[in-house]
């Protein structure tokens, strides 16, 4: 398959890394040739240099005969022309258009077959979305919603004093009393496929598959806090905080922003009537000893740095705030972040990537193509949800005879109504959708793929 990637900024290049790996045939686009120079250097891709935008160079990018073109340049009307035009060139591509201005959101979606997008994507507000959903159901790090929301693979972290610090995963059903399973963990910056005698150690990231209603259960028995926080801090008067703010004062949260910039504050104000902006900078020491921060049940970081987000959740995690959220543009030192206490770490152009990996592998196979696919444990590992068909292999036989190909773990089983968490006895037919845990050495792109 053919893909051009028209802009090679953060989102660009997150893309090159992951399709590159699958073996996708690549160009890339961007008027910035020290960019271009620096991908070739570690990708095998082809790069034009010029204005993405422009017919010629589209032409000379392969436009006419590609199969996909993904527009993520820092620019919306950039990215609307450079679809638009490479649909006037071939009618058969498909094209993804990264938006971003909030202005554009409604005029798009009505617009859309006119302009000839298969896909539009805004990491920003993908990120308020998540953001919004881990303060709405507090205790997990992250949570992955599959099978219309009837299935989760959440994280959590073992403290010192959880009841599951020290014991074997074959024992933690009778501790939590609940069914859910662990289906990789987090240990020094190493994602592993746990087996029944791994023992679960202070510090371990657990990503963990269960129904929506056991996971409730399984907060409850290991004391995590469940209520839905009522009190927020942003930090930060970007597009997400804009985003987020309209999601939680339609919950009736009450909602603080910070944010240095005079401009932005006149202007958040008005858009977000019922928010406290306040004009101060996040990095002021001074300003949190006047807050009341115990009073807080949250507190969002997402100033425009990395390290002053971290900083700023590093300080309120030791004045005793119950949920931290930090925002980062880059995860690359998963390593590094494991040890500190950020609590959940949110990437914007993460979320938009793997949007659009999952786009590109269910075009690549419609035939027991991958329904959808979530990155997790800092891109170590991978969840993909399938649907069971007659031509996939190895129905009906249970799980303990199959010969799986390694670090490949089938997570959950859905039999139409019903959800399973398997053991080695259970079973997939014709019919069923099953969640697949796997690492990312290997992509795993249709159902079979998973059989040795």
């Amino acid at each position: 398959m053919k893909i051009i990637i028209a802009g090679y900024g953060k989102v660009g290049s997150a893309l090159t890394r992951q399709l590159s790996a699958e073996g996708y045939d690549l160009t890339i686009i961007d008027s910035r040739k020290q960019k271009l120079e620096y991908g070739q250097g570690l990708y095998d891709i082809m790069c034009v240099h010029g204005n993405c935008a422009a017919m010629e160079v589209l032409k000379q990018a392969g436009a006419e005969s590609a199969d996909l073109l993904i527009a993520a340049t820092n620019a919306d009307e950039v990215n609307l022309l450079c679809c638009l035009t490479a649909h006037k060139l071939n009618k058969d591509i498909h094209t993804i258009a990264r938006i971003r201005n909030p202005e554009y959101s409604e005029q798009i979606v009505m617009m859309r077959d006119s302009l000839g997008l298969s896909l539009l994507v805004n990491p920003e507000k993908q990120a308020a979305q998540e953001i919004e959903r881990l303060l709405k159901y507090p205790g997990f790090l992250k949570r992955e919603k599959f099978a219309h929301g009837r299935v989760e693979i959440v994280e959590l972290r073992v403290t010192a004093d959880s009841p599951i610090n020290n014991v074997t995963l074959s024992q933690m059903g009778s501790v939590t009393s609940c069914k859910a399973l662990v289906c990789t963990v987090l240990r020094n910056g190493e994602a592993i496929m746990p087996k029944g005698d791994f023992v679960l150690k202070e510090g371990d990231r657990l990503f963990v598959t269960a129904t929506t209603n056991e996971l409730a259960l399984l907060l409850k028995n290991l004391g995590i806090i469940t209520h839905r926080v009522k009190r927020v801090i942003i930090c930060g008067g970007g597009s997400i905080t804009y985003y987020l703010a309209q999601m939680l004062e339609k919950g009736y949260s009450e909602v603080q922003i910070i944010e240095k910039d005079a401009n932005k504050c006149q202007t958040l104000a008005e858009l977000l009537p019922h928010a406290s902006v306040v004009n101060a900078d996040a990095s002021d020491l001074t300003l949190w000893e006047g807050e009341r921060l115990s009073e807080r049940d949250a507190i969002v970081s997402m100033t425009g740095l990395d390290e002053l987000n971290m900083i700023i959740s590093l300080y309120v995690k030791s004045c005793g705030v119950e949920q931290i959220i930090t925002k980062l543009s880059r995860t690359e030192s998963s390593a590094i972040l494991d040890n500190l206490s950020l609590g959940s770490v949110i990437c914007p152009k993460d979320l938009c990537s793997n949007t659009i990996v999952g786009y590109v592998r269910g075009m690549k196979n419609q035939t027991g193509a991958s329904i959808a696919v979530h990155r997790i444990a800092d891109g170590k590992a991978e969840a993909t949800e399938f649907h069971v068909t007659k031509d996939t292999m190895n129905c009906g036989v249970a799980l303990k005879k199959l010969r799986l190909k390694k670090n490949v773990l089938v997570a959950c089983i859905l039999h139409l109504a019903r959800v399973e968490i398997p053991n080695g006895d259970s079973c997939f037919y014709p019919g069923d959708t099953v969640i697949i845990v796997s690492d990312t050495d290997r992509a795993i792109t249709k159902l079979n793929d998973i059989f040795e």
